[in-house]
């Protein structure tokens, strides 16, 4: 998929000066740039979730079990 971006002149002379010396085209170059920048935002995502318990006043583990006993309950007749 094609797309159309603005650079300042600064960063278009620091990007041609990557893609000189990794012998890669600015598209490339730029590819390469989403994508880590992507990962980086996932990975972020992904450490916002690490610790979410810590300050609740519920054990995360015994409520998790509390959970699990509820299905094991036998389950209503019709």
């Amino acid at each position: 998929m094609r797309t159309i971006i603005e650079l300042p002149a600064a960063q278009l002379e620091a990007l041609e000066v990557i893609c000189a010396r990794e012998g890669i085209s600015r598209a490339e170059a730029i590819r390469r740039a989403v994508a880590e920048h992507l990962t980086r935002q996932r990975g972020a995502e992904a450490g916002e979730a690490f610790g979410l318990w810590r300050r609740r006043a519920v054990d995360g583990m015994r409520y998790q079990q509390r959970l699990r006993r509820e299905w094991d309950a036998p389950k209503p007749r019709r």
